[in-house]
């Protein structure tokens, strides 16, 4: 049952890609059929394990001895656990609802049926990525999930924009595959093992410079998967990509990888405390770059890339707590691919609306021309900015609560960044949903149809009942615990103290931004003269121009003097000495003449010269 997980989804790629354009009539219906196939097997293996007791819920699947080469076994194995299942029901729920939304917003595209082929190949590949049983196999799953997303950011290949983003998300994330790569080989060296359960058993045994490096290059795994800092600036331009793209691999999957595979590897990360430390230092410093970015952004898709960028940074920041913040990591991670998919999809149905322009500078108004979409986008704003019962009340809260316990600037670092999502976000709703319409000419907004509006509902009782949910009735906290386990913070500021706090830095964001966007007339083009804050935000931080310095230009120069080197250099001293070579020869040539008078004065001189040594060897 296991393997039909992966099998299914993989079994829909493969007919569509194969079968060409004999599917095109009904390949969408059969990549649906295929993920929802998937989903149906993660619910009832979910069903399966409830059925156990917590400590054999875990079920491993032997499918073929795969690699062994001397001392190194690596098995063809997959496992389901507590964690895994988890997110094999966030994978095949939230990415089914994506297909069925993408009959509609694709339904124009004369490639749709490539579309969904690569939406079932992702599926499939990311299924892999959570249910290896080894770090291997995870990578094999991981590259997948690299590839998958490269061919759908970049489906639009004939917008130079779609192609050069597809190939910077490629290149980004082969910086942070060198990482797992690296990891999966020290493992191997270490521990002479690279099996989930091998690894932890033999974590003890490490020393600290070998668990330190591993933790290290797990953490730039993550960040080139995640989107994580410095290896943040290929997600922003991946909104290039068709909306459903986003929905799926930048809000409720891809880049939620990286959170996985810290968490997998927690027995790693507990036995360091400077691999630790580096991951909430990394997770913190996007958390708040991501919420900064997203405060000045006009185009509605790239303002949710940053907020992604952000509450993944939150998930990283409570995975480097350790075992106070691995269950929040995930809780977090669960309940947001639900909201931030909505929102996604909302953004996606906005545009369908206004002929697709995503600048939000030329909406307003629109929540009586799209009240399907104003509904269940509120409720996914709601959700992200924490305001109780929502969804990411329950989840967020957990974490800002978790990181005061560790330490008050890493506190403060998850409550402004709070305040700065509900900034952001409100900003978002209030140009888009409120205010005077500033449609442009010859734009007619109207709601999505069906078919796009039915997983916005779904995904929008997510937003709303999601969080208590897996709180209370799903019980995440102790349904984790035997995978990842779980301490309770020890912190002084109780809850009854800082969730006030934080609702109230919430609402002061919020506020701040209705009266700024929602109360006052926003211009349909940007301001040209604004704060060096503000201009930095616009443009990504410099995210691009820093990396253009730092690693595209020394690279270029140093490209450049190895070209010469070998050019003046290595080409150089080869071309000379066959010159030489080539010029000893003429020379040498010309001694060859034909001439018979030639030839025997050569004779006479050689028999002198060997007579005249001898005579001097004699004397």
């Amino acid at each position: 049952m296991t393997a039909a997980l992966i099998g299914l989804p993989l079994f829909g790629a493969t007919v569509l890609l194969l079968g060409g354009r004999r599917t095109n009539a009904w390949g969408h219906l059969f990549a649906v059929a295929m993920s929802a196939s998937a989903f149906f097997v993660g619910v009832a293996t979910f069903v399966s394990m409830l059925g156990r007791s917590s400590e054999d819920r875990a079920v491993h699947q032997h499918l073929f001895d795969w690699i062994a080469v001397g001392s190194f076994h690596v098995p063809f194995d997959l496992q389901v656990d507590q964690l895994s299942i988890a997110f094999v029901l966030l994978i095949t729920g939230v990415g089914t609802l994506i297909h069925i939304y993408s009959i509609g917003y694709m339904s124009h595209d004369e490639n749709r049926r490539k579309f969904f082929a690569y939406l079932n190949l992702f599926v499939a590949a990311m299924l892999l990525l959570v249910l290896a049983n080894n770090y291997f196999l995870l990578y094999v799953g991981w590259e997948g999930v690299g590839l998958a997303s490269y061919l759908l950011i970049s489906f639009w290949q004939h917008k130079p924009s779609a192609a050069v983003a597809g190939k910077k998300a490629f290149v980004v994330n082969r910086v942070g595959d060198v990482g797992l790569s690296l990891a999966v080989m020290l493992m191997f060296v270490t521990f002479g093992t690279v099996t989930f359960d091998g690894v932890a058993k033999e974590a003890s045994k490490g020393d600290s410079t070998s668990l330190k490096l591993i933790g290290f290059a797990l953490l730039l795994a993550a960040c080139g998967k995640s989107a994580q800092f410095p290896l943040q600036s290929w997600l922003l331009d991946a909104m290039e990509g068709p909306t459903p793209v986003s929905a799926l691999i930048h809000a409720a999957t891809m880049v939620t990888a990286g959170v996985y595979l810290i968490v997998r590897a927690h027995a790693i990360f507990d036995l360091s405390e400077t691999a630790r430390t580096a991951v909430v230092v990394i997770g913190a410093i996007t958390l708040l770059l991501g919420a900064f970015i997203g405060t000045a952004k006009d185009d509605i898709k790239k303002g949710l890339a940053g907020s992604t960028m952000s509450q993944i940074g939150y998930m990283i920041l409570a995975a480097g707590l350790g075992p106070v913040g691995y269950v929040f990591a995930i809780f977090h991670l669960l309940t947001h691919g639900m909201f931030k998919a909505g929102l996604f999809l909302g953004a996606g149905s906005v545009m369908h609306g206004v002929n697709d322009d995503v600048n939000m500078r030329h909406y307003g108004a629109l929540r009586t021309a799209m009240k399907i979409t104003y509904v269940t986008f509120g409720l996914g704003f709601l959700a992200i900015i924490g305001i109780p019962p929502f969804a990411g009340f329950w989840s967020k809260d957990e974490i800002i609560h978790a990181a005061f316990g560790q330490n008050i600037f890493i506190g403060l670092a998850t409550l402004i960044g709070a305040g700065v999502t509900a900034f952001y976000m409100t900003r978002m709703m209030a140009m888009t949903f409120f205010g005077e319409a500033r449609w442009e000419k010859g734009v007619h907004p109207h709601e999505s149809p069906l078919v796009m509006t039915a997983p916005m509902m779904i995904l929008a009782v997510g937003s709303v009942f999601g969080g208590m949910a897996l709180k209370f009735l799903g019980n995440i906290d102790s349904w984790l615990e035997p995978v990842v386990g779980h301490a309770n913070p020890a912190n002084d500021v109780s809850n009854t103290i800082l969730i006030p706090v934080t609702l109230a830095v919430v609402l002061a964001g919020a506020g701040y931004a209705w009266v700024t966007y929602g109360q006052r007339p926003v211009p349909v083009v940007a301001p040209a003269e604004v704060s060096l804050l503000t201009r930095a935000a616009r443009n990504d931080a410099y995210g691009d121009a820093i990396n253009e310095a730092v690693f595209m230009r020394p690279g270029l120069h140093l490209t450049r003097a190895l070209v010469w080197f070998d050019s003046k250099g290595i080409d150089g001293f080869i071309a000379g000495l066959a010159g030489f070579i080539a010029a000893l020869s003429a020379r040498g040539r010309k001694i060859q003449n034909g001439y018979t008078r030639s030839y025997a004065l050569t004779m006479l001189g050689g028999a002198a010269l060997i007579a005249f040594v001898l005579f001097l060897v004699r004397l």
